[in-house]
């Protein structure tokens, strides 16, 4: 679908798809394209180092996971005050690495990230898990966190009460929620967290190009093209609109948002 070229867009996906930067890296610039320009990278790279090498030197000569996990956690939220920010839960700053550095606060998303990479100065592998609605963390198979919340250790049961929270006892838990998942996959799912946070403080353009982010590297995803549609309504964009919103239903011609997507249509004609 063409339209108006986005340099920033551009220069986001080029810098995803470059193999030289890693996930934090890849975050950071993500912050500086859309709400830090003059943001320093290799700043918050040294506060990162510094949380990390401070915490390799409480480390014993001890190499039980459990004990560096136990201990890692005593660094990060007991001793620095890391937590998750779940009283402005919404608030667009949680998903900017460098605000979470700053601000000690962020999402389960931003909190696992730093998380996992304070972990490598202690000889930690631990995955980012793309669990539904609520980003966690393993180690190997037998050990899930939750960074949002201290790193408690969760079992099957705790896991359960996340989706029933979120979903209303709609979903059950399958062992597939808790694949690890690519840097790729996280870097879409923070952009259309960051999306819904615009969209809550209703600045539309940027939600747009939060959308256009995501489109960038799954031009086919079928909700995003959605809330394209539904975005470029708002801001009386009409005609981009009814071409986001048809190719929806192209795709997804059975979803359950049909009825809205259709009256959304007619009412953009009728204006038209």
């Amino acid at each position: 679908m063409e339209e108006n070229f986005d340099p920033l867009v551009a220069e986001w996906l080029s810098f995803v798809k470059n193999p030289n930067f890693n996930l934090v890296e890849k975050c950071l610039k993500f912050a500086q394209i859309l709400e830090y320009p003059d943001l320093d990278v290799e700043e918050y790279i040294k506060k990162i180092n510094h949380i990390g090498k401070s915490l390799k030197e409480t480390i014993s000569d001890v190499k039980n996971p459990t004990y560096l996990i136990s201990m890692l956690n005593e660094h990060l939220f007991e001793n620095l005050g890391y937590s998750g920010d779940d009283d402005d839960y919404y608030n667009p700053k949680n998903n900017f690495l460098n605000e979470v550095i700053d601000k000690k606060t962020g999402l389960p998303i931003t909190i696992s990230i730093l998380y996992t990479e304070i972990a490598k100065f202690v000889g930690l592998d631990l995955k980012i898990v793309g669990f539904p609605s609520h980003v966690l963390v393993k180690y190997n198979e037998e050990m899930i966190l939750d960074p949002f919340y201290d790193g408690r250790l969760l079992d099957v049961d705790d896991l359960q009460d996340i989706l029933d929270t979120s979903f209303g006892g709609q979903l059950e838990f399958q062992p597939e929620f808790l694949d690890e998942v690519t840097t790729e996959q996280i870097l879409v799912r923070l952009a259309r967290n960051l999306k819904n946070s615009y969209v809550q403080s209703f600045v539309y353009d940027k939600a747009i190009r939060c959308v256009n982010m995501v489109l960038a590297m799954e031009e086919e995803s079928p909700e995003d093209i959605r809330d394209k549609g539904i975005l470029e309504e708002r801001i009386l964009n009409h005609e981009m609109a009814l071409k986001y919103l048809n190719r929806y239903l192209e795709l997804n011609p059975n979803a359950e948002d049909v009825d809205y997507i259709l009256e959304l249509i007619r009412s953009i004609k009728t204006k038209n």
